[in-house]
């Protein structure tokens, strides 16, 4: 365990303790960290560095969702180092792994600018489950912690669901919704652009309804929403987002490409990292489809989704400072 968790007692007085992002993450990213690094180290617990061991790890990577050419380049990376320097200990070897894994995830660090265009107009997609209408309540308290103003369209219209958390996540940040019952998705978010332009709001987040890559008559509705935007603003939408859920593993490359096919993904957001072992998808994607990696999510609450950083990712999958 890291820290507290929000039901946890506090050392003193009546509040909880809340946990910093980096606690989060580490904490989020446990089940990934004992495969790859917590594998590792109990691999060494065995025997010394050798083919088998790094057979072993071939195959540890594998199940971690890293893809077979990131996991080839890293395993040909750790042996040619073994025995150019003749590498003995876990802590040369996992090093060695760490610094193959930034050098991978690295390019995906690229934040995103909200400052070039006002409003500045998001579109989000994603299928069913990945988190998208609680992301986009997530970045909407994000963005006003950066000063902006935020508004919300729901364009999710086939879901009464997605309306509704989407008019909750609103409430809760102090964010107008543009929303109507049934409908076309592009009216809505037609609408919200237009509201937004006219109230002097900084960014226009809007949700689409989930899609699945398969169906490619609703794959073209949602490529409609897109054309409508730049109706109401020519030079939207400024960013496209796609929402992955990290435990769907190398599925999420399809995702990727389906949606970048249909709508012009310029950037992604890789939700629930705490319930899987399989957070190796970030080197995969880094490797197959490098689309910058806008914001990762380890937890439930509002402040559970942020900004991407390479170095802070790889530090938490191997609890660097902080040995298990």
């Amino acid at each position: 365990m890291f820290g507290f968790t929000k039901n946890s007692p506090a050392p003193s007085g009546d509040e909880p303790v809340k946990r910093s992002w980096t606690e989060r993450l580490k904490a989020g990213l446990s089940r990934t960290r004992q495969q790859l690094g917590g594998g590792l180290a109990s691999l060494f617990g065995r025997r010394k560095i050798d083919e088998d061991l790094l057979e072993e790890l071939e195959s540890t990577l594998l199940m971690a969702d890293c893809g077979v050419e990131v996991t080839q380049h890293l395993i040909d990376r750790l042996r040619a180092r073994w025995k150019k320097e003749k590498l003995e200990t876990a802590d040369q070897l996992q090093q060695t792994l760490a610094d193959g894994l930034l050098e991978i995830v690295a390019p995906l660090e690229q934040g995103l600018d909200v400052s070039g265009h006002k409003p500045f107009i998001v579109m989000l997609a994603g299928v069913n489950g990945s988190g998208k209408t609680t992301s986009i309540g997530k970045l909407a308290k994000y963005f006003q912690t950066q000063g902006k103003s935020v508004l919300l369209a729901a364009g999710d219209t086939f879901r009464a669901a997605a309306r509704e958390q989407l008019q909750t996540w609103g409430e809760r940040n102090g964010v107008t919704v543009i929303a109507q019952e049934g409908g076309d998705a592009a009216a809505v978010i037609f609408d919200a652009v237009n509201a937004a332009r006219a109230r002097g709001i900084d960014v226009v987040l809007a949700d689409t309804a989930g899609r699945l890559p398969t169906q490619l008559h609703l794959m073209e509705e949602i490529a409609k929403v897109r054309r409508v935007i730049a109706k109401a603003d020519p030079t939207g939408p400024h960013e496209v987002l796609l929402v992955l859920d990290a435990n769907i593993g190398q599925n999420a490359l399809a995702q990727v490409k389906a949606f970048d096919a249909a709508v012009g993904v310029t950037g992604l957001v890789l939700t629930k990292l705490d319930g899987t072992a399989k957070g190796g998808v970030v080197a995969a994607i880094a490797r197959q489809c490098p689309k910058p990696l806008r914001f990762i999510g380890v937890g439930e609450g509002i402040d559970d989704l942020q900004p991407f950083r390479a170095r802070e990712f790889v530090d938490a999958l191997f609890d660097v400072g902080n040995p298990t």
